[in-house]
Protein backbone atom coordinates (compact mmCIF):
# COMPACT_ATOMS: atom_id res chain seq x y z
CA UNK A 1 0.00 0.00 0.00
CA UNK A 2 1.65 2.88 0.55
CA UNK A 3 -0.08 -0.53 2.47
CA UNK A 4 3.14 -2.88 1.10
CA UNK A 5 2.96 -6.73 1.35
CA UNK A 6 -1.05 -8.09 2.38
CA UNK A 7 -2.31 -5.45 5.94
CA UNK A 8 -3.66 0.91 20.52
CA UNK A 9 -3.39 4.26 20.08
CA UNK A 10 -7.37 5.03 19.45
CA UNK A 11 -9.97 5.52 22.15
CA UNK A 12 -12.69 3.40 22.79
CA UNK A 13 -14.60 6.60 22.56
CA UNK A 14 -13.22 7.03 18.90
CA UNK A 15 -16.45 7.16 16.04
CA UNK A 16 -17.82 3.55 15.19
CA UNK A 17 -15.68 1.69 17.63
CA UNK A 18 -17.20 -0.78 20.33
CA UNK A 19 -15.93 -0.48 23.89
CA UNK A 20 -13.49 -3.02 24.39
CA UNK A 21 -10.17 -1.76 24.88
CA UNK A 22 -6.89 -3.19 22.50
CA UNK A 23 -4.43 -5.51 24.33
CA UNK A 24 -1.53 -3.52 25.71
CA UNK A 25 2.04 -3.60 24.28
CA UNK A 26 3.47 -7.21 25.62
CA UNK A 27 5.76 -6.33 28.73
CA UNK A 28 9.59 -6.93 28.22
CA UNK A 29 12.26 -7.34 25.55
CA UNK A 30 10.80 -7.28 22.07
CA UNK A 31 11.64 -11.26 21.13
CA UNK A 32 11.94 -10.41 17.52
CA UNK A 33 15.18 -8.85 17.71
CA UNK A 34 16.29 -11.79 19.54
CA UNK A 35 15.26 -14.30 16.48
CA UNK A 36 17.83 -16.88 15.88
CA UNK A 37 19.53 -16.19 12.88
CA UNK A 38 19.64 -19.06 10.52
CA UNK A 39 23.32 -17.72 8.91
CA UNK A 40 24.99 -18.50 12.00
CA UNK A 41 24.75 -21.97 11.57
CA UNK A 42 27.13 -24.66 10.49
CA UNK A 43 27.18 -25.37 6.59
CA UNK A 44 26.26 -28.82 7.75
CA UNK A 45 23.42 -31.25 6.46
CA UNK A 46 21.12 -29.52 9.53
CA UNK A 47 22.27 -26.05 8.76
CA UNK A 48 21.43 -25.99 5.11
CA UNK A 49 18.06 -27.85 6.19
CA UNK A 50 16.90 -24.51 8.25
CA UNK A 51 18.25 -22.16 5.76
CA UNK A 52 16.43 -23.65 3.37
CA UNK A 53 13.28 -23.47 5.18
CA UNK A 54 13.84 -19.85 5.44
CA UNK A 55 14.31 -19.82 1.51
CA UNK A 56 11.14 -21.65 1.20
CA UNK A 57 9.54 -19.18 3.31
CA UNK A 58 10.92 -16.42 1.83
CA UNK A 59 10.74 -17.17 -2.06
CA UNK A 60 7.90 -19.99 -2.31
CA UNK A 61 7.47 -18.94 -5.82
CA UNK A 62 11.03 -20.26 -6.87
CA UNK A 63 10.89 -23.23 -5.25
CA UNK A 64 7.48 -24.91 -5.31
CA UNK A 65 5.62 -22.27 -7.05
CA UNK A 66 3.19 -22.76 -10.25
CA UNK A 67 6.01 -21.82 -12.52
CA UNK A 68 8.85 -24.08 -11.10
CA UNK A 69 10.79 -26.31 -14.31
CA UNK A 70 9.86 -29.54 -12.50
CA UNK A 71 6.00 -30.27 -12.20
CA UNK A 72 6.32 -32.62 -9.63
CA UNK A 73 7.66 -29.76 -7.45
CA UNK A 74 4.56 -27.04 -8.27
CA UNK A 75 2.83 -27.72 -4.56
CA UNK A 76 2.32 -24.08 -4.57
CA UNK A 77 -1.03 -22.79 -6.47
CA UNK A 78 -0.13 -18.91 -6.90
CA UNK A 79 3.09 -16.81 -7.15
CA UNK A 80 3.29 -15.48 -3.44
CA UNK A 81 5.70 -15.95 -0.83
CA UNK A 82 4.93 -17.50 2.70
CA UNK A 83 6.63 -14.11 3.60
CA UNK A 84 4.06 -12.09 1.86
CA UNK A 85 1.99 -12.81 5.41
CA UNK A 86 4.97 -14.00 7.78
CA UNK A 87 6.90 -10.82 7.67
CA UNK A 88 10.20 -10.92 8.14
CA UNK A 89 10.63 -14.31 7.27
CA UNK A 90 8.27 -15.20 9.96
CA UNK A 91 10.10 -13.02 12.62
CA UNK A 92 7.78 -9.84 13.31
CA UNK A 93 5.64 -9.18 15.92
CA UNK A 94 1.96 -9.21 15.18
CA UNK A 95 3.32 -9.81 11.89
CA UNK A 96 1.84 -13.74 11.97
CA UNK A 97 5.37 -14.26 13.19
CA UNK A 98 6.25 -18.43 13.29
CA UNK A 99 8.90 -18.22 16.43
CA UNK A 100 7.51 -19.88 19.02
CA UNK A 101 5.02 -22.40 17.59
CA UNK A 102 6.58 -25.63 17.13
CA UNK A 103 6.22 -26.93 20.55
CA UNK A 104 2.40 -25.68 20.93
CA UNK A 105 2.19 -28.54 18.32
CA UNK A 106 -0.02 -31.59 18.19
CA UNK A 107 -2.31 -28.91 18.96
CA UNK A 108 -6.26 -29.04 18.78
CA UNK A 109 -7.55 -27.37 15.48
CA UNK A 110 -11.46 -26.70 15.87
CA UNK A 111 -11.58 -26.33 11.86
CA UNK A 112 -10.82 -29.67 11.60
CA UNK A 113 -12.10 -31.18 14.66
CA UNK A 114 -9.20 -33.05 15.73
CA UNK A 115 -5.78 -33.12 16.38
CA UNK A 116 -3.29 -31.98 14.24
CA UNK A 117 0.79 -31.86 13.43
CA UNK A 118 2.82 -29.20 12.40
CA UNK A 119 2.75 -30.65 8.78
CA UNK A 120 -0.59 -30.60 8.98
CA UNK A 121 -0.44 -26.87 9.88
CA UNK A 122 2.22 -26.19 7.13
CA UNK A 123 -0.64 -27.94 4.73
CA UNK A 124 -3.25 -25.73 5.60
CA UNK A 125 -0.91 -22.80 4.56
CA UNK A 126 0.10 -24.61 1.36
CA UNK A 127 -3.88 -25.78 0.61
CA UNK A 128 -5.47 -22.30 1.45
CA UNK A 129 -3.41 -19.22 1.56
CA UNK A 130 -0.53 -20.74 -1.59
CA UNK A 131 -3.80 -22.24 -3.26
CA UNK A 132 -1.99 -25.06 -3.65
CA UNK A 133 -1.25 -28.71 -2.56
CA UNK A 134 -0.26 -31.10 0.34
CA UNK A 135 3.24 -31.03 0.84
CA UNK A 136 3.91 -35.07 1.40
CA UNK A 137 4.80 -35.15 5.15
CA UNK A 138 8.74 -36.70 4.74
CA UNK A 139 9.42 -34.47 0.66
CA UNK A 140 12.63 -32.32 1.36
CA UNK A 141 10.40 -29.22 0.96
CA UNK A 142 7.95 -30.14 4.36
CA UNK A 143 11.46 -31.24 6.32
CA UNK A 144 12.54 -27.78 5.74
CA UNK A 145 9.57 -25.99 6.88
CA UNK A 146 9.55 -27.60 10.03
CA UNK A 147 13.71 -27.24 10.66
CA UNK A 148 12.78 -24.06 9.83
CA UNK A 149 9.96 -23.23 12.70
CA UNK A 150 11.68 -25.75 15.08
CA UNK A 151 15.00 -23.62 14.74
CA UNK A 152 12.83 -20.20 15.33
CA UNK A 153 10.72 -21.37 18.24
CA UNK A 154 14.63 -22.07 19.83
CA UNK A 155 14.56 -20.50 23.50
CA UNK A 156 10.43 -20.73 23.67
CA UNK A 157 9.67 -23.46 26.05
CA UNK A 158 6.48 -25.60 26.05
CA UNK A 159 3.57 -24.65 27.50
CA UNK A 160 5.07 -20.79 28.07
CA UNK A 161 3.03 -17.77 26.23
CA UNK A 162 4.52 -16.49 23.50
CA UNK A 163 4.25 -12.76 22.93
CA UNK A 164 3.29 -11.14 19.47
CA UNK A 165 1.75 -14.24 17.91
CA UNK A 166 -0.93 -13.63 15.38
CA UNK A 167 -2.05 -10.50 14.26
CA UNK A 168 -2.80 -8.18 17.26
CA UNK A 169 -6.24 -7.04 18.86
CA UNK A 170 -7.91 -4.03 18.15
CA UNK A 171 -10.87 -2.43 19.22
CA UNK A 172 -14.03 -4.05 16.76
CA UNK A 173 -16.04 -1.99 15.05
CA UNK A 174 -20.00 -1.42 16.69
CA UNK A 175 -21.39 -1.70 12.70
CA UNK A 176 -20.78 -3.64 10.10
CA UNK A 177 -17.12 -2.57 8.15
CA UNK A 178 -17.68 -0.97 5.24
CA UNK A 179 -16.44 -2.39 1.97
CA UNK A 180 -17.21 0.85 0.32
CA UNK A 181 -15.56 3.03 2.31
CA UNK A 182 -13.08 0.71 2.04
CA UNK A 183 -12.43 1.40 -1.86
CA UNK A 184 -11.86 4.97 -1.07
CA UNK A 185 -9.67 3.94 1.32
CA UNK A 186 -7.70 1.66 -1.06
CA UNK A 187 -7.05 4.11 -3.92
CA UNK A 188 -5.61 6.82 -1.24
CA UNK A 189 -3.11 4.66 0.04
CA UNK A 190 -2.79 1.37 -1.07
CA UNK A 191 -3.10 1.70 -4.57
CA UNK A 192 0.49 2.85 -5.44
CA UNK A 193 1.92 -0.49 -3.98
CA UNK A 194 -0.80 -2.50 -4.75
CA UNK A 195 -1.64 -1.51 -7.84
CA UNK A 196 -5.48 -0.72 -9.36
CA UNK A 197 -6.96 -3.97 -9.58
CA UNK A 198 -5.33 -5.42 -6.57
CA UNK A 199 -2.95 -7.33 -8.55
CA UNK A 200 0.39 -6.18 -6.89
CA UNK A 201 3.45 -6.12 -9.04
CA UNK A 202 5.39 -8.77 -10.33
CA UNK A 203 8.99 -8.60 -10.45
CA UNK A 204 9.62 -9.07 -13.66
CA UNK A 205 7.54 -11.21 -16.72
CA UNK A 206 4.50 -13.37 -15.73
CA UNK A 207 6.42 -16.06 -17.61
CA UNK A 208 9.55 -15.91 -14.69
CA UNK A 209 9.58 -17.73 -11.19
CA UNK A 210 10.56 -14.08 -9.55
CA UNK A 211 7.39 -13.23 -7.85
CA UNK A 212 6.08 -10.11 -6.77
CA UNK A 213 7.57 -7.12 -5.34
CA UNK A 214 3.91 -6.09 -4.11
CA UNK A 215 1.94 -9.19 -3.59
CA UNK A 216 -1.79 -9.26 -4.71
CA UNK A 217 -4.32 -8.87 -2.68
CA UNK A 218 -7.21 -10.24 -4.88
CA UNK A 219 -7.82 -12.27 -7.92
CA UNK A 220 -6.50 -15.50 -9.35
CA UNK A 221 -3.15 -15.22 -8.49
CA UNK A 222 -3.56 -14.75 -4.44
CA UNK A 223 -4.71 -16.96 -1.31
CA UNK A 224 -7.78 -18.30 -1.62
CA UNK A 225 -11.35 -17.89 -0.09
CA UNK A 226 -10.19 -20.73 3.24
CA UNK A 227 -7.23 -18.62 3.82
CA UNK A 228 -7.19 -17.15 7.68
CA UNK A 229 -6.63 -13.87 5.29
CA UNK A 230 -9.52 -14.02 4.13
CA UNK A 231 -11.49 -13.37 7.31
CA UNK A 232 -12.30 -9.36 8.40
CA UNK A 233 -10.37 -9.74 11.80
CA UNK A 234 -7.40 -11.31 10.61
CA UNK A 235 -7.32 -9.49 7.77
CA UNK A 236 -8.25 -6.07 9.42
CA UNK A 237 -5.88 -6.76 12.55
CA UNK A 238 -2.99 -7.80 10.19
CA UNK A 239 -3.27 -3.93 8.32
CA UNK A 240 -3.80 -2.15 11.31
CA UNK A 241 -0.39 -3.25 13.31
CA UNK A 242 2.13 -3.72 9.90
CA UNK A 243 0.45 -1.74 6.68
CA UNK A 244 1.77 0.71 5.08
CA UNK A 245 5.45 -1.15 4.35
CA UNK A 246 7.50 -0.66 7.60
CA UNK A 247 4.68 0.02 10.10
CA UNK A 248 4.86 -2.06 13.62
CA UNK A 249 2.64 -2.53 16.35
CA UNK A 250 3.98 0.12 18.63
CA UNK A 251 3.43 2.53 15.78
CA UNK A 252 0.28 1.82 13.38
CA UNK A 253 -0.46 4.28 10.75
CA UNK A 254 -3.36 3.09 9.68
CA UNK A 255 -6.73 4.09 12.14
CA UNK A 256 -8.53 0.96 13.62
CA UNK A 257 -12.01 2.09 11.81
CA UNK A 258 -9.90 2.72 8.53
CA UNK A 259 -8.08 -0.71 8.87
CA UNK A 260 -11.68 -2.42 9.07
CA UNK A 261 -12.99 -0.59 6.74
CA UNK A 262 -9.94 -1.18 4.07
CA UNK A 263 -9.81 -5.39 5.14
CA UNK A 264 -13.52 -5.28 4.40
CA UNK A 265 -13.42 -3.83 0.52
CA UNK A 266 -10.18 -6.36 0.64
CA UNK A 267 -12.08 -9.50 1.26
CA UNK A 268 -15.31 -8.29 -1.11
CA UNK A 269 -13.11 -9.36 -3.93
CA UNK A 270 -12.86 -11.72 -6.18
CA UNK A 271 -10.59 -14.83 -5.07
CA UNK A 272 -9.73 -18.37 -5.78
CA UNK A 273 -12.27 -21.04 -4.67
CA UNK A 274 -11.28 -23.43 -2.08
CA UNK A 275 -13.88 -26.59 -2.58
CA UNK A 276 -15.17 -28.37 0.74
CA UNK A 277 -15.42 -25.40 2.92
CA UNK A 278 -18.73 -26.40 4.26
CA UNK A 279 -16.27 -29.24 6.13
CA UNK A 280 -14.58 -26.76 8.16
CA UNK A 281 -15.30 -26.94 12.00
CA UNK A 282 -17.04 -29.94 11.98
CA UNK A 283 -18.64 -28.21 15.42
CA UNK A 284 -20.23 -24.80 14.32
CA UNK A 285 -20.47 -23.12 17.78
CA UNK A 286 -16.23 -23.37 17.46
CA UNK A 287 -16.61 -21.78 14.21
CA UNK A 288 -14.97 -17.67 14.47
CA UNK A 289 -17.13 -15.41 14.44
CA UNK A 290 -16.37 -13.88 10.97
CA UNK A 291 -15.47 -17.16 9.07
CA UNK A 292 -17.15 -16.04 5.58
CA UNK A 293 -18.46 -18.87 4.44
CA UNK A 294 -21.50 -21.11 6.01
CA UNK A 295 -23.12 -23.19 7.58
CA UNK A 296 -23.42 -21.44 10.78
CA UNK A 297 -25.30 -22.87 13.70
CA UNK A 298 -26.57 -19.20 15.34
CA UNK A 299 -28.88 -17.64 13.04
CA UNK A 300 -26.96 -14.92 11.40
CA UNK A 301 -26.61 -14.67 7.83
CA UNK A 302 -23.13 -14.72 5.74
CA UNK A 303 -23.20 -11.21 5.36
CA UNK A 304 -22.41 -10.41 9.25
CA UNK A 305 -20.27 -13.14 9.68
CA UNK A 306 -18.52 -11.52 6.81
CA UNK A 307 -18.47 -7.76 7.53
CA UNK A 308 -19.91 -7.46 11.24
CA UNK A 309 -20.73 -6.38 13.69
CA UNK A 310 -19.80 -9.39 15.59
CA UNK A 311 -20.63 -8.50 19.15
CA UNK A 312 -24.07 -10.23 18.37
CA UNK A 313 -22.85 -13.09 16.69
CA UNK A 314 -20.60 -13.49 19.98
CA UNK A 315 -23.38 -13.46 22.51
CA UNK A 316 -25.70 -15.56 20.08
CA UNK A 317 -22.78 -18.38 20.35
CA UNK A 318 -22.37 -18.01 24.24
CA UNK A 319 -26.18 -17.90 24.95
CA UNK A 320 -25.97 -21.43 22.84
CA UNK A 321 -23.02 -23.20 24.36
CA UNK A 322 -24.97 -22.32 27.77
CA UNK A 323 -28.05 -24.62 26.68
CA UNK A 324 -25.74 -27.21 25.68
CA UNK A 325 -24.52 -27.29 28.94
CA UNK A 326 -25.87 -30.27 31.30
CA UNK A 327 -28.43 -28.85 34.04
Amino acid sequence: MRLATVVLCLSAAAAGLALAQPADPPRGPDRVLAAPEPGSLPDDEAGRLVRRGRDLVTATYAHIGPEVADPQKRFAGNNLACGNCHLQAGTKKFGLPIYGLFESFPQYSARAGAEITIEDRIDGCMTRSMNGRALPAESPEMRAFVAYVRFLSIGYPAGRPVAGLGTGAMPELDRAADPARGRTLYAKTCLDCHNTDGQGLRRSLPTTDLGYMVPPLWGPDSFNDGAGMARLITAANFLHFNMPHGTDYLNPQLSAEDAWDLAAFMVSQPRPHRAGLDKDFPDLLAKPVDTPYGPYADGFPEQQHKYGPFAPIRAAIARLKAEKQPR
